[in-house]
């Protein structure tokens, strides 16, 4: 499982001093680009590739709050995948504290086209490997 930090940062808080609600997908969207670096795919190779992934559903679960100058863990593993998608879920905690899960669907894309494209074998196939 792939593991990164975030501290939250004071303009990343809301007026009730939590961290804002869409900064969560902020965040999963950092996840997924880490998750891919650890796989061998930095996201510039990812590209090149021929795979160009859109986030086509987020479901989001708030647990408990963060707040500024936490220190949180995030953590992205691969659900699923499909012919031309993926899925993956992000775990965001503080210390032993369950912070918010984000799932999400990606579709490969032609970005030109604006269609989807079945995902390049070697990128299907590491991320087949890492299905838990």
């Amino acid at each position: 499982m792939n593991v990164h930090q975030h501290r939250v940062r004071y303009h990343e808080a809301d007026a009730q001093g939590f961290l804002f609600n869409a900064r969560y997908l902020e965040l999963a969207d950092v996840a997924m680009t880490e998750f891919f670096r650890k796989l061998g795919w930095p996201y510039g190779e990812l590209v090149a590739a021929g795979a160009d992934p859109s986030v086509v559903s987020a479901t989001l679960s708030f647990r408990k709050p963060a707040r500024f100058d936490d220190l949180l863990n995030i953590s992205a593993h691969c659900t699923r995948v499909g012919v031309s998608s993926f899925g993956l879920e992000v775990e965001v905690t503080r210390g032993a504290y369950a912070i918010a899960t984000v799932q999400l669907v990606y579709v490969n894309v032609d970005a030109a086209a604006a269609t989807s494209r079945p995902l390049p074998d070697k990128v299907s196939a590491a991320l087949r490997a890492s299905v838990a």
